[in-house]
């Protein structure tokens, strides 16, 4: 069975305000309505911010992204580009991070998978 949706991320580490380049493809033939990437910062009301999809800008600065099928326009790869202000508690040197992509039919989950980084200590990048 291959997996029915995917999500890589060329990062393995960023700091607080680099960016991270992620990218979900969908090789499900099935019905489906919408494509979900979400991101969790472990211990942390803090949130990656999305700023490119696709090759367009975008202002989301929230933890989840929804894209209808429709705004897809055909496509099974999206790409984005997201980053956070978060830095790890004083003492650690690092925070996980999960990045959750899934298929959504009539409103319920059908495929899934997860990625994960780590926010690591060091000096703050220029957002």
């Amino acid at each position: 069975m291959t997996n029915e949706v995917t999500i890589s991320l060329a990062e393995k580490e960023v700091v607080a305000g680099q960016e991270l380049h992620g990218t979900v493809t969908i090789n499900y033939a099935g019905r489906w309505d919408s494509v979900v990437i979400n991101s969790q910062i472990e211990n942390s009301g803090d949130v990656f911010s999305y700023s490119l999809l696709n090759g367009k800008k975008i202002k989301h600065p929230y933890a989840r992204l929804s894209i209808f099928k429709d705004e897809l326009k055909g496509r099974t790869v999206v790409e984005f580009v997201s980053s956070t202000n978060h830095v790890p508690a004083a003492g650690k040197d690092h925070t996980n991070v999960k990045f959750r992509v899934s298929l959504i039919q009539e409103h319920k989950e059908i495929f899934s998978d997860i990625a994960y980084i780590k926010v690591v200590a060091g000096k703050l990048l220029p957002s």
